[in-house]
């Protein structure tokens, strides 16, 4: 069980933050215009881990307002990167889905995002880099869906909400740890030259 408190000057927190703003200018002076937005590769993820899901399980996993929702949504659709269609079995809800364009300009940032990682890490080993991602998809499982919670989509057995349930279920909050784990480059990292023995 984890700790309730931290000592003084080892809180993580800011170290986070730090790095998120670091790897956030990074990534954007890597990237081509035109190229994801990290809200665009949170989105497409999911929906690429998932399969097919509604579109209030999309913003729910993704901590979303339903407005915020629909303009994001909105904006992979004027790509062809996902597709909305009315749920059969509930004309009052969309199922989206990612497309073909979609998972193929995933694919490609997520190249051009691993490259940026070997810059950033390159102070790391390959271990002290795979313990990195284990501890932060670790923190991250621990906040994620339940199985059999309202986030899972058509082919997880998603059934719709329960009757009568007027807000998200709070294990429906953060995401799956499926999708957490494309994270993970599927490369070994790099470590650096090691000097030939003669």
């Amino acid at each position: 069980m984890a700790e309730s408190s931290v000592a003084a000057g080892q809180q993580i927190l800011p170290l986070i933050d730090h790095l998120a703003r670091i790897s956030r200018r990074a990534a954007d002076a890597a990237m081509a215009d035109g190229s994801l937005r990290p809200r665009h590769v949170i989105a497409l993820t999911l929906l690429d881990e998932q399969g097919p899901i509604t579109q209030h399980a999309v913003g729910a996993a993704l901590r979303l307002d339903p407005s915020n929702v629909v303009g994001l949504l909105n904006e992979l659709e004027e790509r062809g990167l996902i597709s909305r269609r009315r749920d059969p079995a509930d004309r009052r809800r969309h199922i989206v889905e990612v497309s073909a364009t979609g998972a193929d300009e995933l694919t490609r940032t997520y190249a051009q995002l691993g490259l940026v990682e070997d810059e950033l890490f390159k102070s790391l080993t390959c271990e002290q880099r795979s313990t990195l991602h284990e501890l932060l998809a670790s923190a991250v499982a621990g906040l994620s869906p339940a199985p059999g919670s309202d986030c899972l989509g058509p082919q997880s057995g998603y059934a719709g909400p329960a009757s009568g349930q007027t807000a998200p279920d709070r294990a429906c909050l953060t995401p799956d740890p499926a999708y957490l784990a494309r994270l993970e480059p599927d490369r070994a990292c790099l470590e650096p030259d090691q000097p030939e023995r003669g």
